[in-house]
């Protein structure tokens, strides 16, 4: 199975305590993601609870064609304000390992995201992530650094 990588990065002028607020909780992962994937939170009672590892939770998204899927994630890792990590339990893809790291620069945080991902399906999920998959991921991140920016401002 062919695994792929992608990384982002991102500066914000915020402090450290802003943005881990804001990029650790669930629910603001919805506010910066296309409409177009009707991203919900599914997880009940979680609007207060604090990210940890071996959290779960759950999401419906429709990455395609507006075909609604059910998406579970485990937070696996947690370095209070330094970086998190999750991994797909269950959803669309064969493999899923998203580190957010965060660390201060001048006047604000430096923000980076790095994923691995796998499709599956062998030769088959080789083209459809050449078509369709890795192109979708980036304008993904593409529409998050633009929400990001609207949100905080940027650097």
């Amino acid at each position: 199975m062919k695994t792929y990588r992608l990384a982002f990065e991102q500066k914000l002028p915020v402090d450290l305590d802003t943005a881990w607020d804001f990029f650790s909780s669930p629910l603001n992962l919805a506010e910066i993601t296309p409409k177009d994937m009707t991203f919900d939170v599914t997880s009940p009672n979680i609007e207060q609870t604090k990210m940890y590892p071996g959290m779960i939770i759950t999401y419906k998204v429709s990455p395609l064609l507006g075909i609604k899927l059910d998406w579970m994630t485990e937070i696996t890792h947690v370095k209070e304000k330094e970086y998190f990590v999750d991994e797909q339990r269950f959803g669309p893809f064969a493999f899923w390992h998203h580190q957010h790291h965060f660390s201060k620069i001048e006047n604000g945080i430096l923000m980076r995201d790095i994923l691995h991902y796998a499709i599956g399906y062998g030769p088959i999920g080789k083209i459809a992530n050449a078509v369709t998959v890795h192109k979708k991921i980036n304008a993904i991140f593409d529409f998050r650094f633009k929400k990001v920016v609207e949100v905080f401002g940027q650097l």
